[in-house]
């Protein structure tokens, strides 16, 4: 399989950071050093955003209270919405306007939610977009047990697209974000996990809905197999280059900004991308550092763990990292129909790289 492909779950784990050497027809991309216009790339999508919202609230409903109050809590909370968005802005290139699209949508982002639910009670996390976590608030059960409810009604939602490929394409997305959380959890105080296992759960955990988010429009416009696997690609990278980003701003963000407490990464023992790079450029002593901090979730050494990223250049590296991916995002969206909402993607990518939370 050439770099930079989307994978299947078997394949996900032989993963590079090293972008395939555009061809042909990527040449096209623009780089990311290119000015690309300053509107928001989401504006676009704006009345498709409002009718996922509105499938989101109608599917919501429950004669179980409890359900519908936790569900609504983390919903309501906000958050960026890129898997939808990005389901609606691929869409738009393929200029297909599907009525399914807006379940679509609102399916990838239940699935979302429902990782975020279980995610916090596995990370023990307090503080998500700003406030207290779902679990924090409603205690581990319920959190757990809504979650379920979600994945559940989102499985209901794609029987009602009735396409066996669409079913393909989110099973299996979410079977491989299930098997990403057990890999993260395995790698857990693991200080000697490199590049390509974090690779692997990042590109399951995270990407996995990236990709299958963009690879639905194309499904639904009935595209040819060379327009899928380019918005795969494009999903996938984006996805990559997202989750390297966060890891980058758990060193270098602040709380306000991140809406969630820094060192969170460390607390868990995980050992992401910037810690990677400062473990593999640092001195011994510094190494003994990171690696008692990551085994014994020594909160206390963040600050020295930071001035140690900050040094070693393991946060320049790191993005180094994302900006490969979000090039690669880029070569794969220049392949696309030239119109606005391509424009948009292009600028989506290049705008992931200055995000602050």
């Amino acid at each position: 399989m050439p770099p930079g492909q989307a994978q299947s779950p078997r394949a996900v784990g032989r993963a590079s950071y090293n972008p395939a050497p555009p061809n042909a027809t990527q040449s096209r991309a623009p780089h990311l050093s290119l000015a690309l216009s300053t509107n928001n790339p989401l504006e676009l999508i704006r009345a498709d955003m409002a009718a996922v919202d509105r499938v989101i609230h109608e599917r919501l409903t429950t004669d179980v209270p409890l359900v519908r109050e936790v569900a609504q809590y983390i919903i309501s909370a906000g958050g960026k919405r890129l898997r939808p968005a990005l389901l609606l802005l691929v869409s738009g290139a393929l200029a297909c306007e599907h009525p399914h699209r807006h379940t679509l949508a609102a399916v990838v982002e239940f699935i979302h939610t429902a990782t975020l639910l279980h995610d916090d009670v596995v990370d023990e996390s307090t503080l998500r977009r700003g406030r207290a976590t779902a679990n924090q608030t409603f205690g581990n059960a319920a959190s757990v047990l809504v979650g379920d409810f979600l994945y559940s009604r989102a499985f209901q939602m794609m029987v009602d697209v009735n396409q066996m490929r669409v079913m393909e394409v989110l099973s299996d997305a979410t079977n491989v974000i299930a098997e990403g959380e057990v890999l993260q959890l395995m790698n857990m105080r693991d200080a000697s996990i490199d590049e390509a296992s974090y690779l692997r759960v990042i590109r399951s955990k995270t990407a996995k809905l990236f990709e299958a988010s963009a690879r639905l429009a194309p499904i639904l416009a009935q595209a040819d197999p060379a327009v899928e696997h380019a918005c795969a690609t494009y999903g996938q990278a984006l996805g990559t280059a997202f989750q390297v980003i966060d890891d980058v701003l758990d060193y270098e963000g602040s709380a306000d900004e991140l809406g969630k407490n820094l060192g969170d990464d460390l607390r868990e023992g995980k050992v992401t991308l910037p810690i990677i790079c400062a473990l593999r450029a640092g001195n011994d002593a510094q190494r003994a550092l990171i690696r008692d901090a990551i085994e014994h979730g020594r909160i206390e050494n963040l600050p020295d763990i930071q001035r140690i990223i900050l040094g070693t250049g393991a946060l320049d590296t790191a993005r180094a990292a994302a900006h490969a991916e979000a090039q690669r995002a880029l070569d794969a969206a220049a392949t696309l129909p030239s119109n606005p909402h391509q424009e948009a993607l292009l600028q989506l990518a290049a705008a992931l790289l200055e995000r602050r939370s």
